[in-house]
């Protein structure tokens, strides 16, 4: 099994920014990738970011692209998404996961990811 714990989500101003942080536990892969989503109320979950946990390759979304940097700290088992000029449609509830032996192509799904944390409320204000 695998916990994932996010944190760092609050209320910001648009144009503010956030660092969100997903800390997990468990066990480990030796292929995987840890993805941001975020699931705005009555919307289906939308893929924000990814990293590989290994290799360190890096996706994005479009909507993300230039705004959001993903990171991770190995040692702390510990996966960033720092998020910049943050916008009132950012709002939404982001999650954490962890998509074990993903192809690339199938980064963006959320289907295929395993196990996801419980989720942190971002919302910005106008």
């Amino acid at each position: 099994q695998v916990q994932l714990v996010e944190s760092g989500g609050g209320l910001v101003q648009a144009g503010g920014s956030l660092r969100l942080s997903c800390a997990a536990s468990g066990r480990t892969f030796s292929s995987a990738v840890m993805g941001w989503f975020r699931q705005a109320p009555g919307k289906e979950r939308e893929f924000v970011a990814g990293v590989g946990w290994t290799g360190g390759r890096t996706y994005y979304a479009d909507s993300a692209k230039g705004r959001c940097t993903i990171s991770r700290d190995n040692a702390k088992r510990t996966v960033y998404l720092q998020m910049n000029g943050l916008k009132r449609e950012d709002t939404a509830v982001y999650y954490c996961g962890v998509g074990v032996s993903i192809a690339a192509a199938d980064v963006t799904t959320s289907a295929r990811y395993n196990y996801w944390g419980q989720g942190t409320q971002v919302t910005v204000s106008s």
